[in-house]
Protein backbone atom coordinates (compact mmCIF):
# COMPACT_ATOMS: atom_id res chain seq x y z
CA UNK A 1 0.00 0.00 0.00
CA UNK A 2 3.22 2.49 0.13
CA UNK A 3 5.56 3.68 -2.23
CA UNK A 4 8.31 6.03 -2.34
CA UNK A 5 5.47 8.87 -4.00
CA UNK A 6 3.62 8.31 -1.04
CA UNK A 7 0.45 6.99 -3.52
CA UNK A 8 -1.37 5.18 -0.28
CA UNK A 9 -5.25 4.11 -1.22
CA UNK A 10 -7.05 5.71 1.85
CA UNK A 11 -9.90 3.73 0.57
CA UNK A 12 -8.20 0.36 1.23
CA UNK A 13 -8.51 0.90 5.02
CA UNK A 14 -11.68 0.92 7.24
CA UNK A 15 -13.16 3.86 9.15
CA UNK A 16 -15.12 1.50 11.73
CA UNK A 17 -13.83 -0.32 14.32
CA UNK A 18 -16.06 -1.88 17.70
CA UNK A 19 -16.12 0.47 20.87
CA UNK A 20 -13.67 -1.01 23.82
CA UNK A 21 -14.58 -0.60 27.40
CA UNK A 22 -13.76 2.22 29.62
CA UNK A 23 -10.71 0.92 31.92
CA UNK A 24 -10.97 2.37 35.23
CA UNK A 25 -7.75 1.13 36.43
CA UNK A 26 -4.90 0.76 34.14
CA UNK A 27 -3.29 -1.59 36.10
CA UNK A 28 -6.61 -4.17 35.07
CA UNK A 29 -5.76 -3.68 31.49
CA UNK A 30 -4.91 -6.45 28.73
CA UNK A 31 -1.54 -7.93 29.98
CA UNK A 32 -0.32 -7.65 25.93
CA UNK A 33 -2.05 -3.99 25.81
CA UNK A 34 0.01 -3.13 29.34
CA UNK A 35 3.27 -4.32 27.73
CA UNK A 36 3.21 -2.54 24.72
CA UNK A 37 1.95 1.04 26.97
CA UNK A 38 5.49 0.53 28.90
CA UNK A 39 7.19 0.33 25.69
CA UNK A 40 6.38 3.80 24.37
CA UNK A 41 6.46 5.44 27.84
CA UNK A 42 3.08 4.82 30.07
CA UNK A 43 2.90 3.49 32.99
CA UNK A 44 0.22 1.50 33.90
CA UNK A 45 0.34 2.55 37.76
CA UNK A 46 0.02 6.13 36.96
CA UNK A 47 2.94 7.09 39.19
CA UNK A 48 4.51 10.33 38.90
CA UNK A 49 2.27 11.85 36.16
CA UNK A 50 0.27 14.58 35.76
CA UNK A 51 -2.74 12.67 34.20
CA UNK A 52 -3.26 9.98 31.31
CA UNK A 53 -5.62 9.82 28.19
CA UNK A 54 -5.65 6.68 25.87
CA UNK A 55 -7.05 5.67 23.21
CA UNK A 56 -8.29 2.26 21.41
CA UNK A 57 -8.60 2.73 17.76
CA UNK A 58 -11.85 5.30 18.02
CA UNK A 59 -12.46 4.50 21.93
CA UNK A 60 -11.20 6.78 24.57
CA UNK A 61 -10.87 4.09 26.93
CA UNK A 62 -8.90 5.54 30.22
CA UNK A 63 -8.65 9.66 30.49
CA UNK A 64 -7.58 10.76 34.49
CA UNK A 65 -6.32 14.37 35.37
CA UNK A 66 -3.98 14.32 38.48
CA UNK A 67 -3.07 17.62 39.21
CA UNK A 68 -5.20 20.63 39.35
CA UNK A 69 -4.79 23.32 36.69
CA UNK A 70 -4.33 20.55 34.42
CA UNK A 71 -6.84 19.49 31.81
CA UNK A 72 -7.40 15.87 29.72
CA UNK A 73 -9.88 14.99 27.64
CA UNK A 74 -11.58 13.43 24.63
CA UNK A 75 -11.29 16.43 21.93
CA UNK A 76 -15.36 15.23 21.41
CA UNK A 77 -16.02 16.63 25.06
CA UNK A 78 -13.69 19.23 25.00
CA UNK A 79 -15.72 20.90 22.22
CA UNK A 80 -18.57 20.35 24.39
CA UNK A 81 -17.16 21.73 27.21
CA UNK A 82 -15.80 24.75 25.81
CA UNK A 83 -17.49 26.28 23.10
CA UNK A 84 -14.42 28.59 22.45
CA UNK A 85 -12.48 25.81 21.07
CA UNK A 86 -13.54 25.89 17.82
CA UNK A 87 -11.24 28.55 17.44
CA UNK A 88 -8.34 26.54 17.45
CA UNK A 89 -9.52 23.68 14.93
CA UNK A 90 -8.15 23.33 12.14
CA UNK A 91 -5.74 27.04 12.44
CA UNK A 92 -2.02 25.36 12.60
CA UNK A 93 -3.25 22.59 10.13
CA UNK A 94 -5.72 23.16 7.05
CA UNK A 95 -7.77 20.59 6.35
CA UNK A 96 -7.44 21.11 3.05
CA UNK A 97 -3.82 20.40 3.09
CA UNK A 98 -4.07 17.26 1.22
CA UNK A 99 -6.27 13.48 1.22
CA UNK A 100 -4.76 12.45 4.82
CA UNK A 101 -5.95 16.22 6.67
CA UNK A 102 -9.15 16.00 4.83
CA UNK A 103 -9.57 12.00 5.73
CA UNK A 104 -9.61 13.52 9.67
CA UNK A 105 -11.79 16.18 9.03
CA UNK A 106 -14.26 13.88 7.36
CA UNK A 107 -14.08 10.88 9.38
CA UNK A 108 -12.65 12.04 12.70
CA UNK A 109 -11.91 8.98 15.66
CA UNK A 110 -11.27 10.78 18.76
CA UNK A 111 -7.90 12.74 19.84
CA UNK A 112 -6.74 14.49 22.67
CA UNK A 113 -7.07 17.85 24.37
CA UNK A 114 -4.75 18.53 27.05
CA UNK A 115 -4.21 22.22 28.59
CA UNK A 116 -2.52 24.08 31.00
CA UNK A 117 -3.90 27.13 33.01
CA UNK A 118 -2.18 30.05 32.95
CA UNK A 119 0.97 29.90 35.49
CA UNK A 120 0.54 26.46 36.18
CA UNK A 121 3.75 24.30 35.97
CA UNK A 122 3.05 20.35 36.00
CA UNK A 123 5.17 18.90 38.36
CA UNK A 124 5.46 15.33 36.29
CA UNK A 125 4.42 14.52 32.61
CA UNK A 126 1.22 13.87 31.19
CA UNK A 127 0.61 10.36 29.12
CA UNK A 128 -0.73 9.60 26.74
CA UNK A 129 -1.23 6.84 23.83
CA UNK A 130 -2.85 6.16 20.82
CA UNK A 131 -3.65 2.38 20.72
CA UNK A 132 -4.34 0.82 16.97
CA UNK A 133 -5.61 -3.38 17.43
CA UNK A 134 -8.22 -3.43 14.72
CA UNK A 135 -6.69 -4.73 11.40
CA UNK A 136 -6.83 -2.76 8.39
CA UNK A 137 -8.33 0.18 10.48
CA UNK A 138 -7.27 3.82 9.68
CA UNK A 139 -7.74 5.81 13.20
CA UNK A 140 -7.76 9.52 12.37
CA UNK A 141 -7.60 11.25 15.77
CA UNK A 142 -7.40 15.53 16.09
CA UNK A 143 -5.59 16.60 19.05
CA UNK A 144 -5.57 19.82 20.47
CA UNK A 145 -2.50 20.96 23.24
CA UNK A 146 -2.44 24.69 24.63
CA UNK A 147 0.22 25.81 27.17
CA UNK A 148 -1.52 29.00 29.01
CA UNK A 149 0.76 32.18 29.73
CA UNK A 150 3.62 31.18 31.81
CA UNK A 151 2.64 27.34 32.37
CA UNK A 152 4.97 24.55 31.91
CA UNK A 153 4.00 21.07 29.98
CA UNK A 154 5.39 18.25 29.72
CA UNK A 155 3.46 15.40 27.41
CA UNK A 156 5.29 11.63 27.10
CA UNK A 157 3.50 10.28 23.82
CA UNK A 158 3.21 6.97 22.42
CA UNK A 159 1.59 5.27 19.66
CA UNK A 160 1.37 1.66 18.84
CA UNK A 161 -0.03 -1.32 17.29
CA UNK A 162 -1.23 -4.57 19.20
CA UNK A 163 0.82 -7.29 18.61
CA UNK A 164 -1.44 -9.18 16.05
CA UNK A 165 -2.05 -6.37 13.96
CA UNK A 166 -0.17 -6.73 10.87
CA UNK A 167 -1.81 -3.79 8.80
CA UNK A 168 -3.17 0.12 9.39
CA UNK A 169 -2.81 3.29 9.33
CA UNK A 170 -2.88 5.93 11.88
CA UNK A 171 -3.05 10.12 10.97
CA UNK A 172 -2.48 12.09 13.40
CA UNK A 173 -3.58 15.74 13.19
CA UNK A 174 -2.08 17.70 15.97
CA UNK A 175 -2.61 21.32 16.83
CA UNK A 176 0.17 23.15 19.31
CA UNK A 177 -0.15 26.77 20.73
CA UNK A 178 2.51 28.04 23.22
CA UNK A 179 1.42 31.20 24.36
CA UNK A 180 3.48 33.90 26.19
CA UNK A 181 6.07 32.94 28.37
CA UNK A 182 5.08 29.26 28.42
CA UNK A 183 6.83 25.86 27.92
CA UNK A 184 5.66 23.04 26.10
CA UNK A 185 8.44 19.81 26.05
CA UNK A 186 6.48 17.28 23.84
CA UNK A 187 8.12 13.70 23.77
CA UNK A 188 6.87 11.03 21.15
CA UNK A 189 7.77 7.77 21.01
CA UNK A 190 6.75 5.34 18.02
CA UNK A 191 6.38 1.67 17.70
CA UNK A 192 4.01 0.52 15.08
CA UNK A 193 4.24 -2.79 12.57
CA UNK A 194 6.48 -3.61 9.52
CA UNK A 195 3.16 -2.52 7.83
CA UNK A 196 1.45 0.31 9.30
CA UNK A 197 2.01 3.09 7.40
CA UNK A 198 1.63 6.81 9.94
CA UNK A 199 0.88 9.97 8.82
CA UNK A 200 0.60 12.80 11.43
CA UNK A 201 0.36 16.79 10.53
CA UNK A 202 1.39 18.57 12.71
CA UNK A 203 1.08 22.65 13.26
CA UNK A 204 2.78 24.66 16.54
CA UNK A 205 2.61 28.65 17.12
CA UNK A 206 5.10 29.80 19.53
CA UNK A 207 4.81 33.48 21.14
CA UNK A 208 6.63 35.97 22.48
CA UNK A 209 8.88 34.01 25.03
CA UNK A 210 7.46 30.46 24.68
CA UNK A 211 9.45 27.35 24.26
CA UNK A 212 8.26 24.55 22.52
CA UNK A 213 10.79 20.94 22.75
CA UNK A 214 10.14 18.30 20.41
CA UNK A 215 11.83 14.63 21.19
CA UNK A 216 10.96 11.80 18.77
CA UNK A 217 12.08 8.32 18.88
CA UNK A 218 11.26 5.57 16.65
CA UNK A 219 13.26 2.13 16.57
CA UNK A 220 10.92 -0.41 15.47
CA UNK A 221 10.28 -1.35 12.46
CA UNK A 222 7.11 0.09 10.18
CA UNK A 223 5.81 0.49 7.16
CA UNK A 224 6.20 4.26 6.02
CA UNK A 225 5.97 6.35 8.41
CA UNK A 226 5.96 9.92 6.64
CA UNK A 227 5.79 13.72 8.90
CA UNK A 228 6.68 17.48 8.60
CA UNK A 229 5.89 19.16 11.53
CA UNK A 230 5.24 23.09 10.82
CA UNK A 231 6.64 25.55 13.57
CA UNK A 232 5.99 29.59 13.76
CA UNK A 233 7.74 31.03 16.18
CA UNK A 234 5.56 34.51 16.25
CA UNK A 235 7.15 36.48 19.49
CA UNK A 236 10.20 38.10 20.33
CA UNK A 237 12.25 35.72 22.09
CA UNK A 238 10.48 32.06 21.05
CA UNK A 239 12.59 28.98 20.72
CA UNK A 240 12.07 25.56 19.05
CA UNK A 241 13.95 22.72 19.58
CA UNK A 242 13.78 19.47 17.71
CA UNK A 243 15.71 16.09 18.41
CA UNK A 244 14.50 12.86 16.68
CA UNK A 245 16.64 9.41 16.84
CA UNK A 246 15.75 7.07 13.69
CA UNK A 247 16.05 3.33 13.63
CA UNK A 248 15.32 1.82 9.79
CA UNK A 249 14.99 -1.56 9.74
CA UNK A 250 14.82 -3.77 6.04
CA UNK A 251 11.26 -2.76 4.01
CA UNK A 252 10.84 0.78 6.38
CA UNK A 253 10.42 3.59 4.85
CA UNK A 254 10.85 6.89 7.27
CA UNK A 255 10.79 10.24 5.73
CA UNK A 256 11.09 12.97 8.80
CA UNK A 257 11.92 15.88 9.25
CA UNK A 258 10.50 19.46 10.41
CA UNK A 259 9.92 23.23 8.90
CA UNK A 260 10.44 26.41 11.55
CA UNK A 261 9.61 29.75 10.16
CA UNK A 262 11.25 32.40 12.69
CA UNK A 263 9.62 35.36 12.38
CA UNK A 264 10.11 37.67 15.21
CA UNK A 265 13.25 39.45 17.00
CA UNK A 266 15.56 37.11 18.96
CA UNK A 267 14.25 33.79 17.69
CA UNK A 268 16.35 30.42 17.76
CA UNK A 269 15.50 26.83 16.28
CA UNK A 270 17.40 24.14 16.27
CA UNK A 271 16.59 20.54 14.09
CA UNK A 272 18.87 17.75 14.82
CA UNK A 273 18.76 14.26 13.91
CA UNK A 274 20.02 10.78 14.36
CA UNK A 275 19.77 8.11 11.57
CA UNK A 276 20.50 4.84 11.44
CA UNK A 277 19.53 2.28 8.89
CA UNK A 278 20.04 -1.70 8.36
CA UNK A 279 18.19 -1.85 5.25
CA UNK A 280 15.70 0.44 5.36
CA UNK A 281 15.42 4.40 3.53
CA UNK A 282 15.15 7.25 5.81
CA UNK A 283 15.01 10.60 4.56
CA UNK A 284 16.00 13.15 6.99
CA UNK A 285 14.88 16.80 6.05
CA UNK A 286 15.03 19.99 7.92
CA UNK A 287 13.95 23.71 6.64
CA UNK A 288 14.88 26.74 8.56
CA UNK A 289 12.92 30.26 7.47
CA UNK A 290 15.00 33.15 8.77
CA UNK A 291 12.84 36.45 8.47
CA UNK A 292 13.84 38.76 10.66
CA UNK A 293 17.16 39.99 11.74
CA UNK A 294 19.56 38.55 14.52
CA UNK A 295 17.49 35.18 14.49
CA UNK A 296 19.78 32.67 15.19
CA UNK A 297 19.08 29.00 14.15
CA UNK A 298 20.93 25.69 13.22
CA UNK A 299 20.37 22.26 11.53
CA UNK A 300 22.61 19.19 12.08
CA UNK A 301 21.86 15.63 10.79
CA UNK A 302 24.50 12.62 11.26
CA UNK A 303 23.14 8.93 9.87
CA UNK A 304 24.80 5.48 9.96
CA UNK A 305 24.57 2.94 7.58
CA UNK A 306 24.70 -0.99 8.33
CA UNK A 307 24.27 -3.50 6.67
CA UNK A 308 22.77 -1.92 3.14
CA UNK A 309 19.98 0.95 3.23
CA UNK A 310 19.86 4.72 2.27
CA UNK A 311 19.66 8.25 4.25
CA UNK A 312 19.22 11.08 2.49
CA UNK A 313 19.70 14.37 4.31
CA UNK A 314 18.04 17.21 2.96
CA UNK A 315 18.94 20.93 5.23
CA UNK A 316 17.23 23.47 3.59
CA UNK A 317 18.02 27.42 5.13
CA UNK A 318 15.84 30.37 3.58
CA UNK A 319 17.16 33.32 4.97
CA UNK A 320 14.50 36.62 3.73
CA UNK A 321 16.61 39.35 5.32
CA UNK A 322 20.17 40.80 5.87
CA UNK A 323 21.63 39.59 9.38
CA UNK A 324 19.95 36.40 10.33
CA UNK A 325 22.00 33.78 11.47
CA UNK A 326 22.10 30.18 10.34
CA UNK A 327 23.91 27.51 9.75
CA UNK A 328 23.68 23.69 8.86
CA UNK A 329 25.74 20.13 8.76
CA UNK A 330 25.25 16.78 7.52
CA UNK A 331 27.56 13.53 7.87
CA UNK A 332 26.30 10.61 6.75
CA UNK A 333 28.40 7.36 6.54
CA UNK A 334 29.97 4.14 8.56
CA UNK A 335 31.09 3.21 11.75
CA UNK A 336 35.03 4.25 11.81
CA UNK A 337 37.29 0.83 11.43
CA UNK A 338 40.06 3.23 13.79
CA UNK A 339 37.06 3.41 16.40
CA UNK A 340 36.37 -0.43 16.20
CA UNK A 341 40.01 -1.56 16.34
CA UNK A 342 40.01 1.42 19.39
CA UNK A 343 37.85 -0.56 21.23
CA UNK A 344 39.20 -4.52 20.31
CA UNK A 345 42.39 -3.03 22.22
CA UNK A 346 40.61 -2.14 25.22
CA UNK A 347 39.18 -5.59 25.35
CA UNK A 348 35.94 -5.85 23.74
CA UNK A 349 35.46 -8.13 20.36
CA UNK A 350 34.03 -6.67 17.24
CA UNK A 351 30.03 -6.88 18.05
CA UNK A 352 30.99 -5.72 21.27
CA UNK A 353 32.70 -2.77 19.86
CA UNK A 354 30.07 -2.02 17.08
CA UNK A 355 27.42 -2.05 19.62
CA UNK A 356 29.05 0.52 22.02
CA UNK A 357 29.45 2.40 19.00
CA UNK A 358 25.88 2.28 17.96
CA UNK A 359 24.88 3.13 21.50
CA UNK A 360 26.75 6.02 21.82
CA UNK A 361 25.71 7.52 18.43
CA UNK A 362 21.88 7.20 19.45
CA UNK A 363 22.13 8.60 22.40
CA UNK A 364 20.62 12.11 22.60
CA UNK A 365 20.55 13.89 26.02
CA UNK A 366 16.47 14.51 25.87
CA UNK A 367 15.58 17.28 28.71
CA UNK A 368 12.65 16.34 31.61
CA UNK A 369 12.88 12.70 31.18
CA UNK A 370 11.91 10.69 33.96
CA UNK A 371 14.49 7.55 34.61
CA UNK A 372 11.87 5.13 34.33
CA UNK A 373 11.44 6.15 30.52
CA UNK A 374 15.06 6.72 30.18
CA UNK A 375 15.74 2.98 31.29
CA UNK A 376 13.21 2.17 28.66
CA UNK A 377 14.94 4.06 26.09
CA UNK A 378 17.70 2.53 26.82
CA UNK A 379 16.43 -0.83 26.48
CA UNK A 380 14.47 0.11 23.38
CA UNK A 381 18.21 1.13 22.17
CA UNK A 382 19.85 -2.67 23.28
CA UNK A 383 16.77 -4.52 21.16
CA UNK A 384 16.85 -2.93 18.31
CA UNK A 385 21.06 -3.31 18.15
CA UNK A 386 20.47 -6.90 18.75
CA UNK A 387 18.12 -6.40 15.80
CA UNK A 388 21.07 -4.76 13.54
CA UNK A 389 23.57 -7.08 14.48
Amino acid sequence: MFNVNDKIDIKAYSNEADEHSYVENLEKIDTEDAKKLINVGVDTSEKDRAGTFIQKDRSVVHCKTCQDGVEIMGISEAEDTHPWLKDYFWKNVSASADEFTDSVAKNPHEGYFIRTNEGVKTEHPVQSCLYLSKEGFSQNVHNIVIAEPDSELHIITGCATAPHLVSGMHIGVSEFYVKKGAKLMFTMIHEWGDEVNVRPKTGITVEEGGIFISNYISLKPVGSLKMFPTTRLTGEGAIARFQSVLVASQESHIDVGGRVILDAPNTKAEIISRAITYGGTIIARGDLVGKYPGIKAHLECKGLILNDGLIHAIPELQGHVPGVEMSHEAAVGKIDQREIEYLMSRGLDEDEAISTIVRGFLHVDIEGLPEVLRKNLDDAITESQKDMM
